[in-house]
C-alpha cells in the first residue's frame, strides 16, 4: 500500500504531518511511505532523516499523489490536489467539514475516502487518535506564553529587598484539553489561577490543578456524549457574563478557550466586560478562529481597548511545531495501526467500526456523514 505524505500548501503553516520516528512506525507495518521532498523543512528535519526511517523522497508531488493508495496530511487539501487522487484512495486530515463543504463535496465526486481528523469519536478506545485533543493541548499551553510575552509584568509572587511583587491573577474560561493544560501552565509559573467552566462536573478536575473554580448557577447546563460542552441558551450566556464581569475586572489576563464543535464560538467576553477590565491588562481569545469569543477580537492580530489588549493569535500549536507534529503524526499513525491489516498489508477500511463510522465523511461517491449532510442540505 501506497502511503504518501505531502508538504503542506497552507499560508504560514508551521507543522508538519509527520516526524520520522512516526513514518518508521508505518514502513514497520509494510507501508510504502512516500515522502515529499522538504517535507521537514519547517521544523527542521532534513529528508534523510525520512529516508533513513523508511521513507521514500519524492520530487513528483502530482504523480506521487496519484498513485497513492492513502495520503496522510495536516491541513484540508487544495482542490488542485484532490483532482490527483485516485477513487478509493484514503485521504486522512483535518477537512474542516462545516466550514469548508466544498472540499468536502469534491473528495465525494472523486470517490475518495476521506476521513476527518476532527471527527474521530472521543471515545476511550480512539483517544490515541484525538488530534483535536493533542493540538489543544499545546494550544492551552502556549495561551500562557503568549501572555506572559505580552505581559509588562512578572507571573509570580516575588519577595525581594526592594519589596513583595504580587502574583499576577489569571483567570482561564473553559476547562476542556486546552483550558486545563493553560490551568496547569499558570500555576506551573507562579500565578493566582482563577477558572470557569459551564459543566460543574469540572471543578474537582480544575481545584487539583491549585486553581479556584468560579461557580455561576445557570441552571441545567452539562456536556454532550463527545464531550463537549453543551451550547448555552442567550439567557444563560448572560448570566455567565454578569459572573465573569468581576473575575474579569480583577484579572491581569484572562483566557477563553470556549469552543462548541461545528459550531461558531460563542461570544463570552463583551465590549463592556474589556472596558471593565485594568488599563495594560490582557485577553487571550484561544476561539479566534472558530469566530471568536472576545467582542473585538482579530485574528492573527492583538487590538488595543482602553487599555486592554486583545490577543487574537490563530494555530498557537503551530508556535510549538516539533511538539506539534510528533503528537499529530502519532495520531495519525495509531489511526493506522488500529485499522490495519498485517497479512495484506493494507489500511482496512472498516464501516463497521464505531471509529470510522464517526470519522469517514466521504466514501465512493456519496457524503456518508450525516450531521455534515444535514449542515450542507
Amino acid at each position: 500500500m501506497k502511503v504518501f505524505l505531502p508538504k503542506e500548501t497552507t499560508m504560514g503553516e508551521t507543522r508538519v504531518s509527520m516526524i520520522p520516528e512516526s513514518v518508521a512506525k508505518l514502513a514497520n507495518l509494510g507501508a510504502e511511505v512516500e515522502v515529499e521532498h522538504g517535507l521537514g523543512a519547517a521544523i527542521q528535519v532534513a529528508d534523510d532523516a525520512y529516508a533513513a526511517a523508511g521513507g521514500t523522497i519524492v520530487t513528483d508531488r502530482e504523480g506521487a499523489m496519484r498513485g497513492a493508495d492513502m495520503v496522510l496530511r495536516l491541513r484540508p487539501p487544495q482542490n488542485e490536489d484532490i483532482a490527483l487522487l485516485k477513487p478509493g484512495c484514503v485521504h486522512v486530515s483535518y477537512l474542516e467539514p462545516f466550514t469548508n463543504s466544498d472540499t468536502v463535496r469534491k473528495l465525494a465526486e472523486k470517490k475518495v475516502s476521506a476521513i476527518c481528523m476532527e471527527m474521530i469519536p472521543r471515545t476511550t478506545i480512539a483517544q490515541k487518535m484525538d488530534a483535536l485533543s493533542s493540538q489543544a493541548n499545546l494550544a492551552g499551553y502556549v495561551s500562557v506564553l503568549v501572555a506572559c510575552n505580552e505581559m509588562k509584568q512578572i507571573v509570580p509572587m516575588m519577595m525581594t529587598p526592594a519589596g513583595t511583587l504580587p502574583p499576577a491573577r489569571i483567570f482561564i474560561i473553559g476547562a476542556g484539553v486546552a483550558g486545563l493544560q493553560a490551568i496547569a501552565t499558570a500555576k506551573r509559573l507562579g500565578a493566582r489561577v482563577e477558572a470557569f467552566d459551564t459543566r460543574p462536573v469540572v471543578q474537582e478536575q480544575v481545584e487539583s490543578l491549585g486553581a479556584r473554580f468560579l461557580k455561576v448557577d445557570m441552571g441545567e447546563t452539562g456536556q454532550t456524549e463527545g464531550g463537549y460542552a453543551k451550547e448555552l441558551t442567550e439567557a444563560q450566556l448572560e448570566k455567565q457574563r454578569q459572573a465573569m464581569a468581576k473575575a474579569c475586572a480583577q484579572a491581569d489576563v484572562v483566557i477563553t478557550t470556549a469552543q462548541v464543535f461545528g459550531r461558531k464560538a460563542p461570544v463570552i467576553i463583551t465590549a463592556d466586560m474589556v472596558k471593565g477590565m485594568k488599563p495594560g491588562s490582557l485577553v487571550v481569545d484561544m476561539a479566534v478562529e472558530s469566530g471568536g469569543n472576545v467582542e473585538g477580537s482579530v485574528l492573527n492580530e492583538i487590538v488595543e481597548i482602553g487599555g486592554v489588549r486583545i490577543i487574537g493569535f490563530g494555530n498557537l500549536a503551530g508556535r510549538v511545531p516539533l511538539h506539534a507534529t510528533l503528537m499529530y503524526g502519532s495520531n495519525l499513525v495509531n489511526l493506522v495501526e488500529h485499522f490495519w491489516d498485517a497479512e495484506a498489508k493494507a489500511f482496512n477500511l472498516d464501516r463497521d467500526d464505531e471509529i470510522i463510522d464517526g470519522a469517514l465523511v466521504a466514501f465512493d461517491g456519496e457524503i456518508v456523514n450525516e450531521m455534515i449532510k444535514e449542515r450542507m442540505s
